[in-house]
């Protein structure tokens, strides 16, 4: 793993460092490549010297495929950091393990993974997602599932046309929220268990939690997060500052 360059898999191309949201954030690295499952060959897990754990080696294609790439950002991320490239193993609970004093988020969505990377003396907890924008009929078929009351009456009283992109907006701040909380609460909460009580045309976000989620995490508490929308995707973060 020395030269990730060297050794990029047949299906992925070679991870960039760039920042794709509004508000850059000290510290942290977020690494990006484009994949296609299709280009997957038998060798790409050896040809990064990534050993594929249970579940992953027998999985489909896109599941594979989903996983080296998001690794091998991972990798890519963590050697900008700390100037060692280190592929995370899955946990038991199936969560990315960072090396000692590191932590982060990987997502991949349609063809497109990434991984954020941080300090832990600067940063608790870390999340970040990426979604296809959901079409309107979609939208309205999940919202139930993914929004609180409020949150619900808001969604009806939106344009028929922007009820989608609002949806997957909400979906994708929750899913970056769990990514980031769940590592410090311990357990497993849902979309209900906060709403999106802000966000601007500035891609700026506010969640705040409607349950109690224990380890210091009270309802009512507030967290930033941001979002940018780019060729049909939205890319989410949710960044918990260690102050």
């Amino acid at each position: 793993m020395s030269n990730l360059a060297s050794a990029l898999p047949a299906c992925c191309e070679a991870p960039r460092d760039h920042w794709p949201l509004p508000v850059a954030l000290p510290g942290l690295h977020l690494h990006s490549c484009r994949f296609d499952p299709a280009r997957l060959a038998a060798d790409d897990f050896a040809r990064c010297a990534l050993e594929p754990p249970p579940g992953i080696a027998s999985a489909a294609t896109k599941r594979q495929s989903e996983y080296l790439a998001g690794r091998l950002c991972a990798a890519s991320a963590l050697a900008a950091l700390s100037g060692q490239p280190h592929y995370p193993a899955r946990g038991a609970d199936n969560a990315p393990c960072w090396p000692p004093g590191l932590l982060g988020s990987i997502t991949h969505s349609h063809g497109w993974a990434a991984a954020l990377v941080g300090r832990r003396d600067a940063w608790r907890g870390l999340g970040l997602d990426a979604e296809r924008l959901l079409p309107g009929a979609r939208a309205e078929r999940l919202a139930g599932e993914i929004l609180t009351a409020d949150e619900l009456a808001h969604f009806h009283a939106l344009p028929a046309s922007e009820r989608g992109a609002h949806l997957t907006l909400c979906f994708s701040l929750k899913e970056s929220l769990f990514k980031a909380l769940y590592p410090l609460v311990g357990r497993r909460f849902y979309f209900h268990a906060a709403a999106l009580v802000s966000h601007g045309e500035d891609g700026r976000a506010c969640l705040e939690l409607r349950e109690e989620l224990g380890a210091g995490w009270h309802r009512g508490a507030r967290l930033d997060g941001q979002f940018a929308v780019d060729d049909g995707c939205l890319l989410s973060l949710v960044a918990i500052p260690a102050a």
